[in-house]
């Protein structure tokens, strides 16, 4: 059994070192039978990506599997950190340690050099928060983590809408910028749904040993229609119309929609979009003053005008 698992760790590291290497060349450097070898790659093949891609072709790993160290994860470098414990040490061959201890050696080497980065990240990343808010800690660097190895994490979060303070565990998907903040993109458990969680209002972050797969999630679709970040459950159709003044303003915005736009002749811009939160839009529209004339829907219109007739009520 011991000689097989020193064979297996052989071949990987022969892959690896050489993309392409035939089996016949396997064979000969562990010095066993093709038919061996053939046996041993189906048994990587369970949980390595070797391949294969037709006669002559050789075996390669698929993706980045080389990358680092045959590509630990946690759990796995927790199996491989056990090994020297379970096999008979009188039938360990001569250099098994040292090579041994310079995978591990690698693979710790790598996985420091992973989290000096994320410390980077999050100390260049600024949160952008106000000078008069209490400082506190910065949870960029283990949201960043769990996000690339997909870990779930337990929180303190406090919802603003509701003025509570909640825990929660969330599968942490996407981080967002939006507006001079970061917000998360995730599943909440508590709630048992995707939801948005803004940054600033995490108290407290610790990664989990639990993973999940995100690949059924489509960030492109779930924030389709949305002006910002914040998602409505009604589409609403905007027809506006863009003075000649901030027309040219208008096309150089960095929008996170498809609108549709088109020129006057008088040099106005006609601007149609269909959003899920009318709340964000017309905030952004209100920046542009007089310059900005919604023409559809007239009920957004009529709540414009209402609200400019109160405005001049507090200035009269």
């Amino acid at each position: 059994m011991t000689d097989k698992v020193i064979r297996i760790f052989k071949i990987i590291n022969a892959i690896q070192s050489n993309p392409g290497i035939m089996a016949t060349d396997l064979a000969f450097r562990c010095d066993v039978t093709l038919r061996t070898i053939y046996r041993d790659l189906d048994m990587i093949s369970h949980f390595a990506p070797v391949t294969n891609e037709g006669r002559g072709t050789g075996y390669r790993f698929l993706g980045k599997f080389f990358q680092y160290p045959l590509d630990f994860s946690e759990q796995e470098a927790l199996a491989f950190s056990l090994l020297p414990s379970v096999l008979n040490p009188d039938k360990i061959p001569p250099g098994f340690h040292t090579a041994y201890d310079k995978v591990m050696g690698t693979h710790l080497k790598e996985k420091s050099k992973q989290n000096g980065i994320l410390e980077n990240i999050a100390d260049i990343i600024q949160m952008g928060k106000p000078a008069y808010r209490k400082e506190s800690r910065n949870f960029l660097q283990p949201i960043i983590g769990a996000i690339l190895e997909q870990k779930s994490i337990r929180t303190i979060y406090h919802s603003q809408s509701r003025n509570a303070t909640t825990e929660r565990e969330i599968d942490p998907y996407y981080l967002i910028p939006r507006d001079q903040r970061f917000y998360l993109i995730g599943y909440c458990h508590v709630k048992g749904a995707i939801r948005t969680f803004r940054m600033s209002r995490f108290q407290q972050v610790e990664v989990t040993d639990s993973c999940f797969d995100k690949s059924g999630f489509n960030i492109k679709s779930y924030l389709k229609h949305t002006w910002s970040i914040n998602r409505g459950n009604k589409y609403i159709r905007f027809k506006v119309r863009f003075s000649p003044e901030v027309a040219r303003y208008i096309k150089e915005e960095e929008l996170f929609v498809h609108p549709r736009m088109s020129d006057g002749k008088d040099g106005s811009l006609l601007f149609e979009v269909t959003v899920n939160n009318a709340n964000e839009f017309m905030k952004w529209i209100l920046q542009y003053g007089p310059n900005a004339e919604i023409l559809e829907p007239l009920s957004a219109r009529a709540e414009l005008q209402l609200q400019l007739e109160q405005w001049v009520g507090l200035y009269q």
